[in-house]
C-alpha cells in the first residue's frame, strides 16, 4: 500500500523552516498564509508495486502544469521525493498547487489566507426606519486580521462603506460589525465583510432585506380580504333571497283577496 508524506516549510527571516507532515488521505493539505513567504513544498511517495529506477515528477498550479517543473526523480530509501520552493508574494500566487509523480500519484496543497468561519445563507430582515447590525467573525483559533473592511454591491461593482451619519463600524480583533441606522428599502442588497491580511483578503457576504411593517401582514390581509368578500357575498345572497320570499308572500295575499 502506497504512503504519502507532505511537508511544508516556511522560511522566515532567520532561515528556520516550520514543517508539517500528513501521512494519510485525503491527499489535500490546506496551508494558511498571512504574509509573503518563500514556501518549500515537498511530497514523498512510497511508490506502487512496480518500483521504477526513476520517474518524472512535476508541479501544477490551478490545474495547469508549471513551466520547467518537470524533473527526474530517483528512489531513495524505497521512496520518491519531489520538492520545490515557491516565492509567494501576492494574492495571485495563492491557490491550488499539486505535486505529480508520473501521473500515478498526486498531492494537493491549497494556499490561502484564513477563511471567515461564520457564513450566513439566509437573508437578514429589518424594517424601514429601524437599525440593523451585520456581523463577521473569524474563529478563535485563527490569526487576527490586520484590519476589516465593509462593502455593498452597487450593480456590478462593490462600494466600500466608511463611518458616516448612518454607518457605524466597530472592529474588535477577530470580529467586525456594521451598524446601519434608519434603514430604507434602498439599503437592501448584498454586503461583504473583508478580513485583511498582508498577502490577501478573506471575504464573506450576507444579504439584507428591508421591508415595511406591513410586509409580514400581507398574507393575513389577503386572507382577511377574501373572508370579507365571502361574507359580503353571503349577506347579499341572503338579503336578495329574503326579499324574494317577501315578494312571493305579498303576491299570495293579493290573489287570496280576489
Amino acid at each position: 500500500l502506497a504512503r504519502y508524506v507532505a511537508k511544508v516549510a516556511i522560511y522566515g527571516t532567520h532561515g528556520f523552516p516550520y514543517s508539517i507532515c500528513i501521512r494519510r488521505p485525503p491527499l489535500c493539505f490546506n496551508v494558511e498564509l498571512l504574509n509573503p513567504v518563500n514556501l518549500s513544498l515537498e511530497c514523498i511517495w512510497t511508490g506502487n508495486q512496480n518500483k521504477q529506477p526513476n520517474i518524472t515528477g512535476y508541479w501544477r498550479k490551478g490545474g495547469m502544469e508549471i513551466q520547467d517543473s518537470r524533473v527526474p526523480v530517483d528512489p531513495e530509501n524505497q521512496q520518491y521525493t519531489l520538492q520545490r520552493v515557491f516565492n509567494i508574494v501576492s494574492e495571485e500566487h495563492l491557490g491550488n498547487y499539486t505535486c505529480v509523480f508520473e501521473n500515478e500519484a498526486e498531492l494537493d496543497f491549497i494556499l490561502a489566507v484564513p477563511q471567515i468561519g461564520e457564513r450566513r445563507e439566509k437573508p437578514i430582515v429589518s424594517y424601514v426606519g429601524d437599525f440593523v447590525v451585520l456581523t463577521c467573525k473569524m474563529e478563535d483559533n485563527k490569526p487576527v486580521p490586520r484590519t476589516w473592511n465593509w462593502f455593498k454591491n452597487n450593480g456590478t461593482n462593490k462600494e466600500q462603506l466608511f463611518e458616516a451619519q448612518r454607518y457605524d463600524i466597530t472592529v474588535n480583533g477577530r470580529s467586525a460589525k456594521l451598524k446601519v441606522k434608519d434603514v430604507s428599502e434602498a439599503d437592501s442588497g448584498v454586503y461583504h465583510c473583508a478580513a485583511v491580511y498582508n498577502i490577501s483578503t478573506s471575504t464573506s457576504k450576507m444579504h439584507l432585506k428591508v421591508i415595511t411593517i406591513w410586509e409580514p401582514l400581507k398574507p393575513f390581509l389577503s386572507i382577511l380580504v377574501e373572508v370579507v368578500i365571502l361574507v359580503t357575498a353571503i349577506l347579499i345572497y341572503e338579503r336578495s333571497h329574503s326579499k324574494k320570499k317577501e315578494a312571493e308572500g305579498t303576491n299570495a295575499c293579493f290573489f287570496s283577496l280576489f
